[in-house]
């Protein structure tokens, strides 16, 4: 049975027993959501801030339109970590260490430039390894025996 709304806010709200592991994924979701707003509200300043060239009206919009998709997938880490959702904490593990790869990829066919492309595959690739050693901590604590 799922439990109610309430529960689910209160859960939300308290995250009781959250694993290391959980929490690294809740960070992450922090920090990328964080950046979303900053690109949201001050996309010029986050454009000059990476040294990317200056930007048309168009393009500021597009970048706005980038940072609430951002904010969402940061929305979404934030709330699986917060309720210790062990499946997206392992899913998070198989996405992330993909991002750098797929970077490397993007700035070879100029598609982005190279400081977003090494922002995004440090950053991502950092927490993929912090989160990957919180869980790898985890599994290697004895088990309490069921009574």
């Amino acid at each position: 049975m799922n439990p109610s709304l309430t529960e689910m806010f209160r859960r939300l709200l308290s995250a009781a027993e959250q694993t290391r592991a959980a929490k690294s994924v809740e960070v992450f979701g922090w920090l990328i959501f964080v950046e979303s707003v900053i690109l949201m509200l001050a996309p010029n300043f986050a454009a000059e801030l990476l040294h990317l060239p200056a930007l048309v009206p168009q393009g500021a919009n597009y970048l706005r339109l980038v940072a609430l998709l951002v904010g969402g997938v940061g929305m979404l880490y934030i709330v699986s970590g917060r309720l210790n959702a062990e499946g997206f904490v392992f899913a998070s593990l198989l996405d992330r260490p993909l991002v750098p790869p797929v970077m490397a990829v993007l700035w070879y066919l100029g598609i982005v430039p190279g400081p977003l492309a090494l922002l995004f595959a440090v950053q991502d690739f950092g927490s993929f390894l912090w989160t990957l050693s919180a869980w790898r901590a985890e599994s290697r604590k004895p088990q309490s025996m069921p009574v």
